[in-house]
């Protein structure tokens, strides 16, 4: 705590620690690629075979402490479930936000590693997370963090538009104004470009019966234009589909399994 000032410390016990994964963040950042490097063609997605989809749910109430990572690897274009994992997992540190990746990427890193291992046929191709990317006040989200870590291509699926201090443009009224006014079928999308002239996401409207937009954005590994096309081309609903059945899964996964967080 010797570079921490006492009088910020007491204001925010978390300063220190939010130095340091700042300092990792702004690391990472410089090592996402913002660049189409995958292996199947980007423009008709011939040779995707395998899309992958990732979350976290928690037993319910106060505990964010436990928690169950789900894995979910679809089948391309059926979108049939070919493969998934569970992994019960206690995340020690705490919840600050912005920095939602380093109490979350571990458990999503281990799953991933364990199919590498024991069923690498069905490793995804490109993999779809529930939390940002590029879209952070850093353009460190979880999806980027996650795909440097793990060298796979990753997109960020927001179901809340983040505030980025980048001018008004990225603030939540004028981005709800812009939503409502544009987006008005399947496959409309809004660009979150800043004052800076960066462009953090994109929000996107991804089924006529829902009129709420996603908010994606690049993880690592893929432009914008095609994480939006993959994002559309796995939406049956709102939310795309790796992600929604990640998301299920998990949470039955807790229904059935009573004993999470008693330990």
């Amino acid at each position: 705590m010797a570079t921490l000032a006492l009088n910020e410390y007491i204001e925010d016990p978390n300063a220190q620690q939010r130095k340091e994964w700042e300092s990792i963040q702004e690391q990472l950042r410089n090592m996402i690629v913002l660049d189409d490097q995958v292996d199947f063609d980007t423009n008709s997605f011939e040779d995707l075979q395998y899309i992958g989809g990732v979350d976290l749910s928690f037993p319910g109430g106060d505990d964010m402490e436990h928690a169950v990572a789900c894995l979910v690897v679809m089948k391309y274009p059926s979108l049939e479930v070919v493969y998934t994992d569970f992994l019960e997992t206690r995340l020690y540190l705490p919840y600050i936000a912005g920095f939602l990746a380093f109490r979350e990427v571990e458990p999503l890193q281990t799953l991933l590693n364990r199919l590498k291992t024991n069923q690498p046929s069905f490793y995804p191709q490109i993999l779809l997370v529930d939390g940002n990317g590029r879209l952070h006040p850093r353009k460190c989200g979880i999806a980027c963090h996650l795909g440097v870590v793990a060298d796979i291509p990753t997109i960020g699926v927001g179901k809340n538009f983040l505030v980025i201090e980048d001018g008004p443009e990225l603030q939540m009224q004028y981005v709800k104004e812009k939503t409502r006014q544009y987006l008005n079928k399947r496959g409309d999308r809004w660009l979150l470009k800043g004052s800076s002239g960066i462009i953090y996401g994109a929000a996107v409207r991804t089924v006529d019966t829902a009129p709420n937009p996603i908010y994606i954005s690049q993880g690592h590994r893929i432009s914008l234009d095609t994480a939006i096309r993959i994002i559309l081309a796995t939406s049956q609903y709102r939310i795309p589909e790796p992600i929604r059945r990640a998301d299920q899964d998990s949470r039955t996964y807790i229904r059935t399994h009573k004993t999470i967080g008693n330990d």
